[in-house]
């Protein structure tokens, strides 16, 4: 049973939420001294400020080995869990997510764990679950990576189907399963008012697969607009056929300065005079060997994207044309995306008072009213 109230089910057509501030260095691949500290204290203010100006949701990624390069970006990362459960304590009003890494985590643990963590926020947790692909990781936790992405969509479908049974099951289940083999389980409390909502990235076939069946919202990158309309309308039809409602979002990153200028050369200094070279290609390369987020060319021609926003797609310039470009992200079909800054905490505000008025005015988002 899904909840009606979560702030990300609200009416807005463009739905925001943060994503990476867990991280350092955020999503920016860089050398640049004011890059992103994902110190607690940092955190914490990040969420308030979100939470008072109406952003939808926080996303964290899940990483338990950095990328290397000269900042070894994200070598530090803040438990996704805890952190969550934390930054709910501290705010009122948004959607905390959770990223929960099937192969890693056990699902009675996980289903525990988020049930507390929403009962602590009174219904704002999210849950974001990830299948897995990165090897050094599955190296560092001694588990083999399986090569076929149907067999790591088998698990973590055997994983969430766990999971969401001990939030709904009335009493102890026995489970014996190809991954899991389990007696006696069950799990209370509860989450605070039924599932909470669930998010999933995928670009292979199989994710998508997994993510129409199981999330309320999935993520995509988009390299071109135009032809993520395609196929954002793809995965709206397939959700379709099979009863559901699965919204799709994109992932961005931002520079938003008074003049396209300055956020141009703002660009040029912090992704390509002070770009963490070694860092991107680390992260490109594992990217092409180990996902199937990036078509094989597209990897080829994004290594600037990378280094200035881990490939996601760039919102570059002053207020007017951000706000012209994210209603063209909402004309392609998504239902909202996510933002990123070389420093979060600095450059939101600036985003906050410019480019979200005029959002509102172009009826893509309600006024927020705290």
């Amino acid at each position: 049973m899904g909840r009606n109230q979560s702030p990300i089910l609200n009416s807005n057509q463009l739905k925001l939420g943060f994503f990476s501030p867990n991280c350092s260095g955020g999503m920016s691949v860089t050398k640049a001294p004011e890059r992103w500290v994902n110190s607690w204290d940092n955190n914490i203010r990040l969420a308030q400020l979100a939470d008072d100006a109406g952003i939808e949701f926080l996303l964290p990624i899940a990483r338990w080995i950095g990328y290397g390069g000269e900042t070894d970006f994200h070598g530090s990362v803040l438990e996704t869990i805890t952190w969550a459960t934390g930054l709910l304590a501290h705010t009122k009003r948004i959607n905390i997510f959770a990223t929960v890494h099937t192969a890693f985590i056990h699902p009675v643990v996980a289903a525990k764990q988020c049930a507390t963590a929403d009962q602590l926020g009174h219904g704002r947790l999210g849950l974001n679950v990830v299948a897995g692909w990165n090897k050094p990781e599955y190296d560092a936790f001694g588990v083999n990576l399986p090569e076929k992405h149907s067999d790591r969509y088998a698990l973590a479908q055997e994983w969430f189907d766990v999971v969401t049974r001990i939030w709904n099951h009335n009493g102890p289940f026995d489970w014996d399963g190809a991954f899991f083999h389990l007696k006696g389980v069950y799990g209370f409390p509860r989450p605070f008012d039924g599932n909470p909502p669930i998010m999933n990235a995928a670009g292979s076939g199989e994710g998508r697969q997994f993510a129409t069946r199981n999330a309320d919202f999935l993520f995509a990158i988009s390299v071109d607009l135009e032809q993520s309309k395609i196929e954002v309308d793809d995965i709206k039809a397939k959700a379709a056929a099979m009863g559901r409602n699965t919204g799709v979002f994109t992932l961005c990153h931002v520079v938003c300065r008074p003049t396209k200028k300055e956020a141009e050369d703002y660009l040029h200094y912090y992704a390509e005079e002070l770009a963490d070279w070694g860092a991107v290609d680390n992260l490109m390369r594992l990217q092409g060997m180990h996902a199937q987020s990036f078509p094989a060319q597209a990897l080829k021609t994004l290594r600037g994207r990378f280094a200035a926003g881990h490939g996601t797609y760039p919102l570059i310039g002053d207020p007017d044309s951000i706000a012209a470009e994210m209603e063209k992200i909402t004309a392609s079909g998504f239902a909202g995306t996510t933002l990123s800054f070389v420093d979060y905490v600095q450059e939101f505000p600036y985003f906050r008072d410019e480019v979200i008025p005029r959002l509102e005015k172009k009826g893509l988002r309600q006024k927020f009213k705290s």
